[in-house]
């Protein structure tokens, strides 16, 4: 009679994994520790923006008068010259955005590479950023007034003066020389970013210079003129002080931050002024959307900073 051995059950079974600690099972989820690192951001954002955004949406259906709490967003839809704000701060905003990173891009894609002068170069061009937009605002009001050296110029060439201020212009131009150096500066980061081996590798295949910047810098650098937009186009969103020294605040420039502050300090109506802040933060949300949207459909592969 032949013995067959029975195959020992335990040896064939699995051995039982051991649990896992909590955080690698986190980590597998894509969850460490690290992210308490934007913990920090986190609280500075809620602190800073989401409490007085929640507040000023809840005050906003708080009107002073009468009991309808959409009565502050009525009033304003419901006032052509309150309205118009809207276009008006559009009309101000998107053209400066456009201008800022057109002028900015060809000087930022420059700074690429050294050249005498650079650290120079860089520095004009952001210095407008320390003056700030009431320095500039009363710098304006001296060299474009009628008798400013501006005026003297044109006239010295047989061009009639110009009014360049207190008028939409003089707020476009100011708006300009605050934006321009902001989107310079972020668009050094994404020129800088993109790395110069995909140029080298395309040159030795016998792409020219002009193929080169079309087909690989201007694809990579696309995502971060988007942002340099958006980000200008936002700024431009809060001009406020330039508005009123060397723009027209009671019909060319009157835009959305001046019937906030009539609302707040000189009415004390803090739930009007509240409405129109709400009013003016949904368009800019809607605007970011859209663009961050294209941003993210214009990405076409890895560049290091380039996507921003």
């Amino acid at each position: 009679m032949t013995l067959t051995a029975e195959p020992d059950s335990r040896a064939t079974m699995p051995s039982a994994r051991p649990p896992q600690p909590l955080r690698h099972r986190l980590a597998e989820r894509g969850v460490d520790w690290t992210l308490l690192l934007i913990l920090p951001a986190v609280l500075i954002i809620a602190a800073l923006f989401l409490y007085p955004f929640g507040y000023g949406l809840s005050i906003s259906f708080q009107p002073l008068r009468g009991s309808d709490p959409f009565a502050n967003y009525t009033d304003f839809f419901g006032d052509p010259y309150l309205r118009d704000s809207i276009w008006k701060t559009l009309r101000l905003a998107v053209p400066v955005a456009v201008l800022s990173v057109a002028a900015a891009a060809p000087l930022a894609f420059r700074m690429r590479r050294e050249f005498p002068g650079r650290r120079f170069v860089t520095l004009v061009v952001l210095l407008p950023l320390t003056f700030g937009s009431v320095l500039i605002a009363q710098g304006m009001a001296q060299v474009f007034s009628p008798t400013g050296w501006i005026n003297l110029l044109l006239g010295s060439l047989g061009i009639p003066e110009q009014q360049f201020i207190y008028n939409y212009t003089g707020t476009f131009i100011a708006t300009l020389l605050v934006s321009i150096p902001f989107a310079f500066v972020m668009l050094m980061g994404f020129f800088g970013g993109i790395d110069r081996s995909i140029e080298d590798a395309a040159a030795t295949l016998g792409a020219g210079r002009a193929a080169r910047f079309w087909r690989i810098i201007m694809p990579l650098a696309t995502p971060g003129l988007v942002t340099a937009f958006t980000l200008c186009l936002v700024e431009a969103f809060a001009v406020f002080p330039s508005a009123i020294l060397v723009g027209q605040p009671d019909n060319a420039t009157h835009v959305l931050t001046l019937p906030i502050y009539q609302a707040a300090s000189q009415r004390s109506d803090y739930p009007a002024a509240a409405a129109i802040a709400v009013v003016m933060t949904v368009l800019e949300l809607v605007i970011l959307g859209v663009l961050m949207l294209l941003r993210n459909r214009l990405y076409r592969g890895p560049a290091s900073g380039g996507k921003g």
